[in-house]
């Protein structure tokens, strides 16, 4: 495919590199395979301990200088990147598709994410502020500043392949901190294209070698990045399960982390809601990327009077619903990423049924000709309580489930009850009942929504959410701040020395 020569992406690919500079093949091997056609894209070493331990060393040494270096000047090797992804978007946002499987609108979306975050990086490169504050003590001056943290380990997801990695290293980077990334390795060659798009910009201005890193495997090598006392943060991704692992054996050695973990995001369908607004951002909620967004819309929780006509417009609209090669433009739905997501579809439909669902959208795996992959699935809905087990669970694939209330505290409290904490919404006109959604006795997630869907977060805001997803933000606002230390300086310009709150001590 001429995208993937352009990306400079060949048959067997080296997986480790300090910049532009590539190590050495190992013996072991990943293999992509697309989940569009099941065809194997090409290959990528994976990195050894040799290596891993070089880069690090390599990482070290640019930290060293790329510190020094004045914050808008790191900014504008973020601006120069933004300009080359530009040049590279429709290249790199059908690779993002091809091998992950979302749709190809979605995948020049995340690419437009990168550089989004990057414009918005270039900008905070000039806004690195801090506090001063009044001292108690006469002649003195009192203020706060951060400090780069020094490598911050990101480790990806593969449903967002390029997009996460962009808010974490654009932001560090012009915080004066340098990168290790591990993309997923289920999605290696979209962090191998990034890897080589950068490159270019690092040596056209001498950028250290070093300052952004990236490193393919799976689990021994987060293991490595979690366990090493030289990593000052590690920023994951992904599942609820590999987020407790990373945060105690980080934790253990006192490290910092930055976790983006599951989410069981909920809509609340108000009795006063335009249903034909809820509808669209319901269904973009719980199909796009094919269920696969850690802010895909997994509940409906919908009020008793519209409950059956929202329900019958709900069924009407997954009906015309097309599902296919994500490359072509009128496909609304791609594959699952791979065999093993669809068994884990198919036995949470089982599941749902013999814990009393009631489905009236069919599920099932899709077979025959354009889906040859076997990793292609229909998008169903199911009618539950919220209780049910396995509605408390994360299922990553397209299915829905809907739930019926009858007062806006009675949904608030569905919503709430679950586990995971990351993305809400209410669709309402009623300004009592949005403003109730999102005060104190609201939502309890990180996002909190008003007639919009839970799922395409700008990257302005800070992300993440609460509970079981972690804690973690990143992206806008000033979540900026967790990659940085922060330091208080106090400065006396006078002759005597007074303590702090009176204390008098005399030599």
């Amino acid at each position: 495919m001429d995208f993937l020569k352009r990306l400079q992406i060949n048959s067997d690919n080296k997986g480790v590199s300090t910049g532009n500079k590539w190590l050495n093949h190992s013996r072991e091997k990943i293999n992509s395979y697309s989940p569009v056609d099941g065809k194997l894209i090409a290959t990528v070493s994976i990195c050894n301990k040799k290596n891993y331990d070089a880069v690090i060393n390599a990482a070290q040494k640019a930290f060293d200088e790329w510190k020094l270096w004045p914050a808008p000047k790191r900014g504008e090797i973020v601006r120069q990147i933004a300009n080359e992804l530009r040049k590279n978007k429709n290249d790199l946002g059908k690779l993002v598709s091809y091998e992950m499987g979302k749709s190809l609108q979605e995948g020049m979306g995340e690419v437009q994410e990168m550089i989004d975050i990057c414009d918005f990086a270039v900008g905070l490169s000039r806004q690195l502020y801090g506090l001063t504050m009044h001292s108690e003590r006469p002649g003195h001056r009192m203020y706060e500043q951060y400090h780069p943290l020094g490598i911050v380990g990101i480790i990806s997801a593969f449903n967002f392949p390029v997009a996460v990695w962009s808010w974490n290293c654009m932001v560090a980077m012009v915080c004066g901190d340098v990168c290790v990334w591990k993309p997923s390795e289920k999605t290696p060659l979209c962090g191998i294209a990034c890897q080589k798009i950068i490159a270019k910009i690092f040596k056209e201005n001498k950028v250290p070698e070093g300052v952004c890193n990236i490193i393919t495997g799976a689990r021994e090598q987060g293991q490595w990045m979690s366990e090493d006392k030289r990593m000052a943060l590690i920023s994951a991704t992904g599942s609820t399960r590999m987020g407790k692992a990373i945060s105690s054996i980080v934790g253990a050695r006192l490290g910092r982390c930055l976790l983006e973990l599951g989410g069981n995001n909920a809509i609340i369908i108000s009795k006063n809601a335009d249903l034909d607004i809820a509808l669209v951002g319901s269904l973009f909620g719980s199909v796009g990327t094919a269920g696969q967004r850690c802010t895909t819309t997994r509940r409906l929780i919908i009020h008793e009077d519209v409950y059956e006509n929202f329900k019958k417009k709900l069924i009407n609209a997954y009906k015309q619903l097309k599902i296919g090669n994500p490359l072509k433009e009128e496909n609304h739905v791609g594959p699952l990423i791979d065999k093993d997501a669809v068994q884990l579809y198919l036995n949470a439909i089982d599941t749902c049924k013999k814990q009393g669902g009631k489905f009236v959208v069919q599920g099932g795996s899709l077979t025959g000709k354009g889906f040859e992959s076997g990793c292609y699935v229909k998008p169903c809905i199911a009618e539950v309580t919220n209780d049910m087990q396995i509605v408390q669970h994360e299922t990553f694939a397209p299915i829905l489930y809907l739930i019926k209330y009858k007062t806006i505290e009675e949904a608030i409290a569905l919503q709430n009850n679950v586990p995971q904490g990351l993305s809400s919404s209410i669709f309402t006109l009623n300004i009592r009942e949005a403003e109730l959604f999102l005060s104190q006795r609201g939502s309890d997630c990180g996002i909190a929504n008003v007639n919009i869907g839970t799922s395409g977060a700008e990257i302005g805001g800070a992300f993440g959410g609460e509970k079981e997803t972690g804690g973690g933000r990143e992206s806008g606002s000033d979540a900026w701040k967790a990659y940085m230390r922060r330091q208080t300086n106090t400065i006396n310009y006078t002759d005597a020395l007074p303590l702090a709150q009176g204390i008098k001590f005399t030599v």
